[in-house]
């Protein structure tokens, strides 16, 4: 019953972001892309926030996901979300904050959907493919979509120096920031191919096995 209502709040959420930036998209075209962060950024916010409570599901046993592909999964969005867009409000009007909000909010609508009706026991294949098949073609476009997000921001970062400094004595080196988010673009995309290689396990393991029953 608990991860019923988790996944009914996420779903609720995300459906809501969603929809609102098809909505603004279709009123107002091209104009709404540039404040898709002003205007659904605090709800998402509190969805990457809220979706930690995974890792705790893992960790306590009540959820059978494996633990590492979801930890960098959340992590990367994180990361991405609050120490790259958040923090640089030159960052938040770029068109790829609207590209990775859909992307994201697209998977975890059909996500949360399916996770739902498998709390219940109901399976319906056509929605159990979209969800294991989806994901695979998505993911890699979020993971692009997340390292133009840094790369735009690496210019603001040199400008401004934020999170950039210099450790007090007796440390003799400084943290140079920018450095830091190329060194983690290498990490995002090493990442990204054990994770596919999790997806593509998932789907041949879901899809493959012929046990999904219609209902």
């Amino acid at each position: 019953t608990y991860l019923f209502v988790y996944d009914l709040m996420q779903f609720c959420g995300h459906s809501w972001i969603f929809t609102n930036m098809i909505i603004r998209f279709m009123s107002f075209g091209k104009d709404s892309l540039a404040d898709t962060f002003y205007s659904i950024g605090l709800v998402m916010r509190l969805c990457q926030l809220f979706s930690l409570l995974e890792i705790l599901h893992i960790l306590i046993g009540i959820d059978k996901s494996r633990l590492f592909p979801r930890f960098l999964q959340i992590t990367e969005r994180i990361i991405v979300l609050f120490v790259v867009i958040n923090s640089q409000e030159e960052v938040q009007g770029k068109y790829v904050v609207c590209v990775l909000f859909f992307l994201w909010n697209l998977l975890d609508v059909v996500r949360y959907t399916y996770n739902m009706l498998s709390r219940m026991g109901i399976h319906y294949l056509p929605l159990t493919w979209l969800n294991f098949s989806l994901c695979i073609p998505l993911y890699p476009l979020s993971v692009l979509a997340k390292a133009f997000a840094i790369c735009v921001s690496l210019p603001y970062f040199e400008s401004f120096g934020t999170y950039s400094t210099k450790l007090p004595f007796p440390f003799t080196f400084s943290i140079y920031f920018p450095y830091v988010l190329k060194m983690y673009l290498l990490v995002l995309f090493v990442g990204m191919f054990f994770i596919i290689q999790n997806l593509f396990s998932e789907r041949k393991t879901h899809l493959g096995t012929g046990n999904i029953k219609k209902k």
